[in-house]
C-alpha cells in the first residue's frame, strides 16, 4: 500500500528530528559538565536511544510505504526493522562501552561526550541513509555517517596507530565515495532523475542510455562495496579495525552494516532493478573473492581484532549471496525471500558482533587492551560463564548449528541454490567451512590453554545482563528463527510491493 503525505507533513521524520536535537542537547550539556559526571551524558544517549525507538514506532506504516519531502524520505516497514535494530545496536555498543571508555583517555588525556555525541552523529546518518529515496538524500546521509566514524577513529590524537587507521580510513572513503558520485552522476545523464522510482521506470524504458547505465552502476557497486568492506575495496578493514579502540572498532563493524544492506537494497534493488543482470555479476565476483580472502587470510592472523575484520569481509561476502540470488532469467519470484535472507544474516552478523566485542572490552582494562588471540587462553578457568558466551558466539559466526548464524547461513544458501546456482553454493560452503578453523581456533584457547592473563573479570550489573542476554539471543534466535525470519520477510514483501 503506498501513501503520499503532504510535502509539509513532517511525521515520518520525527526521529530523525528528535535525534538531531537531541544530540545537539547532549553536546552543549556535556560542556559544562565536570569530568566526574561523565554519565550524564551516557545516560542521555541512552534515553534519546529508547525515545527514538518509540517514535519509529509510533510513527511506522507497516502496511506500505508512505512518502515525504517530494519523495526523498521514505517510512516503510523494512526501514522501521532495519531502524529498530540499529537503536539496539548502538545502544548495547554504549553500554559495553562505558567503563572501557571511561578507563581511557581518548581526547588530551580526558574523554568528554565526543564519544557519545559522534555515535549519535553516526546513528542519524545510519537512519537518513536507511529511509532515504534519492540519490542525494543516500549519500548525504552515507557522508554524515563516514565523517562521524572518521573522527572517531581519530580520536586518540596521540595514538600513532589510530591516527594511522583514521587516515587510511578518510582518504580510501573520499575516494568511495568520489566513485558513488560519479556513478550517480551518470545514472542522473542516462535516467534524468535523482528520484529512485523515477530512476527505476526510466532505467526500465527501452529509450534508456544502456551504455551510461552499466558504466554507472559499475561505479555505485564500488563505492557500495567500499562501505561494506568486501573485496577488492577491503584494504582499510583490518588497519582500521585494529588501530581504532575497541569501542569505536565496535560502532564501526555493528550498526553501520545494517545500513549498508539498506542503502545497497534501495540503490540496486529499488533503483536498479530493472537492470539486475548487470550488477548481479559484479555481486558474484565481490562476494567469492570476499569469501576467499577474508576466510584464508584470517587464518593467519594474530591480532584478534584483525581476525575479526577479516571475519566481517567473509561475512559481508556471504551477505551478498542473497542479494545476487533474487532474480535469475527474469524470473523474480524468489526475490522476497532471497533479500529477506541477506536482510536476516546482515541482522544476526550484527548481533553476533556486538556481543564478541563486548567480551573483548570486557577483558580490557586500563593499560591493557585484549586484542591479541594469546589474551583469550583460559578464559574458562577465569570467568566460565563469559567464556560460555563466547563460544556461542564463535559458533554462530562459524555457522554451527544451532546458533542463529547456522540458520542465517543456511537461508541465503537456500536462496542461492534456488536461483540454480549450485556451483555458487558449494563454494560458499567450501569458505565456511574454512573459516570454522579460526573460529574454532578461539574455543580451544579458552578451554584448552593455560591463561597468560589472571586479572579478575568484574563487569557492572548492565554489561553483565545486556552480554549474557546477547550471548542467550544467538542460541535462542537459532532454535527459532522463525519469528526474525518472517519479520525480514514480511517487510521486504511489503517494501517490494509498495
Amino acid at each position: 500500500m503506498l501513501v503520499e503525505l503532504n510535502n509539509m507533513n513532517f511525521t515520518p521524520l520525527y526521529p530523525e528530528i528528535f535525534l538531531l536535537l537531541a544530540t545537539c542537547a547532549i553536546l552543549l550539556v556535556d560542556m559544562f559538565l565536570a569530568d566526574s559526571k561523565r554519565n550524564v551524558t551516557y545516560v542521555m544517549s541512552i534515553v534519546a536511544l529508547f525515545v527514538c525507538g518509540a517514535l519509529t514506532l509510533a510513527t511506522a506504516n507497516n502496511e506500505g510505504s508512505t512518502y515525504v519531502s517530494n519523495n526523498m524520505f521514505v517510512s516503510d516497514p523494512m526501514s522501521m526493522l532495519l531502524k529498530m535494530f540499529s537503536y539496539v545496536a548502538v545502544g548495547m555498543t554504549l553500554i559495553y562501552s562505558r567503563q572501557y571508555v571511561t578507563d581511557r583517555g581518548m581526547s588530551n588525556g580526558k574523554l568528554g561526550g565526543e564519544f557519545y555525541v559522534l555515535a549519535l552523529f553516526a546513528l542519524l546518518g545510519q537512519m537518513i541513509m536507511i529511509s532515504g529515496n534519492n540519490f542525494l538524500i543516500i549519500y548525504l546521509g552515507l557522508e554524515l555517517m563516514s565523517l562521524s566514524l572518521y573522527a572517531l577513529v581519530a580520536l586518540r590524537r596521540d595514538h600513532t596507530v589510530s591516527t594511522e587507521a583514521a587516515m587510511k580510513y578518510f582518504i580510501l572513503g573520499a575516494l568511495a565515495s568520489g566513485f558513488m558520485l560519479y556513478g550517480i552522476s551518470m545514472l542522473y545523464g542516462a535516467t534524468g532523475s535523482l528520484d529512485l522510482s523515477e530512476v527505476a521506470k526510466a532505467a526500465a524504458s527501452p529509450v534508456a542510455n544502456k551504455t551510461i547505465l552499466v558504466f554507472g552502476i559499475v561505479f555505485l557497486v564500488a563505492g557500495l562495496a567500499f562501505k561494506l568492506g568486501v573485496v577488492p575495496f577491503h584494504m582499510w578493514v583490518p588497519d582500521v579495525y585494529q588501530g581504532s579502540p575497541t569501542a569505536v572498532t565496535l560502532l564501526l563493524g555493528g550498526a553501520p552494516k545494517l545500513a549498508a544492506f539498506a542503502i545497497t537494497f534501495r540503490l540496486l534493488v529499488e533503483g536498479l532493478f530493472s537492470q539486475a543482470v548487470d550488477w548481479q555479476q559484479m555481486l558474484v565476483v565481490l562476494a567469492v573473492l570476499s569469501m576467499a580472502i577474508g576466510n584464508l587470510t584470517a587464518i593467519a592472523q594474530t591480532n584478534l581484532k584483525r581476525m575479526l575484520a577479516y571475519s566481517t569481509i567473509s561475512q559481508m561476502g556471504f551477505m551478498l549471496l542473497g542479494l545476487l540470488s533474487g532474480v535469475v532469467n527474469g524470473n523474480t519470484s524468489m526475490a522476497a525471500d532471497a533479500y529477506s535472507a541477506s536482510m536476516f544474516y546482515s541482522i544476526t552478523y550484527v548481533l553476533t558482533t556486538l556481543g564478541t566485542f563486548g567480551v573483548i572490552m570486557l577483558l580490557s582494562r586500563s593499560g591493557f587492551e585484549a586484542e591479541n588471540l594469546e589474551d583469550l587462553k583460559g578464559l574458562n578457568k577465569r570467568s566460565p560463564w563469559f567464556a560460555l558466551v563466547m563460544l556461542l558466539l564463535m559458533f554462530s559466526l562459524a555457522g554451527i548449528p544451532p546458533m542463529m548464524g547456522f540458520y542465517a547461513k543456511l537461508s541465503v544458501l537456500q536462496s542461492v541454490v534456488a536461483s540454480g546456482q549450485i556451483w555458487l553454493a558449494l563454494v560458499a560452503v567450501l569458505f565456511s567451512l574454512i573459516g570454522t578453523f579460526y573460529y574454532l581456533r578461539v574455543v580451544k584457547l579458552m578451554y584448552f590453554d593455560e591463561p597468560s592473563d589472571n586479572a579478575t573479570i568484574n563487569p557492572s550489573v548492565d554489561v553483565r545482563m545486556i552480554l549474557s542476554l546477547n550471548g542467550l539471543a544467538v542460541l535462542v534466535l537459532g532454535v527459532m528463527p522463525g519469528g526474525l525470519m518472517s519479520a525480514c520477510l514480511n517487510a521486504i514483501v511489503k517494501t517490494l510491493a509498495s
